[in-house]
């Protein structure tokens, strides 16, 4: 199936993700290791069902020299141990950041505990602004049909 519309082709489409993409440069080149931004992007959209942005993110993830082993076990990240504490904080937030709508608390304390351990600041308010953004994503992404597949690394670099 192909993609149900293209929004750059449309004046207001083109608008919105020129600004939707100025924004997620605050994220890009914050202090947020860029693995991080990786796996929490790929675990967001994992959740999400979003094959254009999973396709997007392992495959980003392999380019930067991530291990076959590290990116097959994002989906199941829990009962790994290939994942630093910092990381397992990282994708603990973008699961419940993600989660919301299926009657979750949202993001627990222990789990907010877990990321200001790890995180500054600057990374903290990067992880906050990359679970939102990516959730964006994600809906823009299955909303229009984009598929996974086609993507090749640095496409958007």
């Amino acid at each position: 199936m192909e993609s149900r519309f293209n929004l750059v082709e449309n004046e207001v489409g083109a608008k919105f993700a020129k600004r939707f993409g100025t924004a997620s440069l605050a994220i890009i080149q914050s202090s947020l290791p860029k693995v991080t931004q990786e796996l929490v992007s790929l675990r967001v959209s994992q959740v999400n069902g979003c094959g254009w942005c999973v396709d997007i993110h392992t495959k980003e993830l392999a380019a930067a020299g991530e291990t076959a082993v590290r990116i097959n076990l994002v989906a199941a990240w829990r009962e790994a141990t290939v994942f630093t504490e910092a990381e397992q904080a990282a994708l603990a937030l973008a699961e419940e950041g993600t989660r919301i709508a299926d009657a979750h608390p949202g993001v627990s304390d222990d789990t907010w505990d877990r990321v200001r351990k790890h995180y500054d600041d600057d990374r903290t308010a990067a992880l906050v602004a990359l679970v939102a953004q990516m959730n964006s994503a994600n809906r823009l992404a299955v909303i229009l049909h984009q598929k996974g597949g086609a993507y090749e690394p640095g496409m958007f670099g």
